[in-house]
């Protein structure tokens, strides 16, 4: 059963440099801030010797992580290890759904996640991207409706995108190494309909005009029409696909003003999801800067939010006492 809904003033999607300097400068603001997602999905985790950050001679990536983490959390802020499998706008706040059932909710949202390698690179995936490839299943799961398709990935996006598939396609297989979900994520694949390979490789993808299934390493062949790689937590795309953001000419990075601001109000992004230079440095900046500014919108929402409340309260004690007039929900912003 899902856990009562919580309400904060930010949330920040992403762990990595980027989404903690977010944190720290929410946090010391008073404000409620919740950050979601895993710290290995950084890619600054592969960091051996980070050398080019102003202060510090030289540290490691993971270093960097665990003593901003600890930062963040001095502050107040709360930190939850889990991806996020669905974003949606609800009237005047962001709702988002977590891969162990869990809903939070906020008036400001930071996409934090950093860029990640998607790509398999294995033999067939260049040349037949576009004939039964796609890297996106929100984006192009209508395109497979009632076929037979392949999902790969070992991460929360490949599995809400089987859960999804599912809705779609005649038969979905989810092909993994090793499945890294929350437990309530693999309940709920392990009922399903999907047929899973776990401790499975693939080692091509066949097909000459358009997909035909792919080969794994132990020499077994998966036929299907779609092969789907989603590796990882949800990503850009994804994320563009649900909340209608404005991306960049290559459409692979967010696009965003000076103070983070994405084309969705309240939404800011910073760090690598926004583009070159994919730095710390530039990353902890963003970082900072989408920090103040969505506390400052989150508040202003509750001014805002709360004067329109109390004039809705006005005009009703002006009512008849009799009048049946349904009453207006109290909210609990803090400003």
């Amino acid at each position: 059963m899902a856990e009562e809904t919580k309400f904060y003033d930010v949330i920040i999607l992403g762990s990595g440099p980027a989404g903690l300097q977010a944190a720290i400068h929410a946090a010391r603001k008073k404000a409620s801030v919740l950050l979601l997602g895993r710290p290995e999905n950084s890619g600054i985790v592969y960091a051996d010797d980070l050398e080019n950050f102003m202060g510090i001679t030289t540290i490691s990536g993971t270093e960097l992580l665990r003593v901003g983490r600890k930062q963040a959390a001095h502050f107040g802020a709360e930190l939850l290890e889990e991806d996020v499998l669905k974003v949606d706008r609800d009237g005047a706040f962001f709702s988002l759904k977590t891969e162990s059932d869990r809903t939070f909710m906020s008036a400001a949202l930071i996409l934090a996640m950093g860029t990640t390698r998607t790509k398999l690179g294995v033999r067939g995936e260049s040349d037949l991207l576009g004939r039964g490839i796609s890297y996106c299943v929100e984006c192009d799961a209508t395109f497979f409706q009632d076929e037979d398709v392949i999902i790969v990935g070992n991460g929360s996006a490949a599995a809400d995108g089987v859960l999804t598939m599912l809705k779609y396609a005649k038969t979905v297989h989810l092909i993994s190494e090793k499945l890294l979900v929350a437990d309530a994520l693999r309940e709920e694949l392990e009922k399903s309909d999907a047929l899973l390979h776990e401790g499975a490789k693939v080692k091509e993808i066949l097909g000459k005009d358009r997909v035909e299934g792919v080969l794994l390493e132990d020499g077994t062949t998966v036929s299907a029409r779609g092969v789907f790689i989603e590796l990882g937590a949800k990503g850009i795309m994804e994320l563009a696909a649900t909340l209608d953001i404005a991306l960049d000419y290559d459409m692979k990075y967010i696009e965003v003003n000076r103070k983070q601001e994405t084309s969705v109000e309240g939404l800011y992004a910073a760090g690598d999801i926004c583009g070159l230079p994919l730095q710390v440095a530039k990353a902890v900046g963003e970082g900072c800067i989408a920090g103040l500014e969505a506390v400052a919108y989150a508040r202003r929402k509750a001014r805002e939010l709360k004067a329109a409340q109390q004039s809705e309260e006005v005009s009703e004690e002006t009512k008849d006492a009799d009048s049946e007039a349904s009453a207006v929900p109290k909210l609990t912003l803090e400003i």
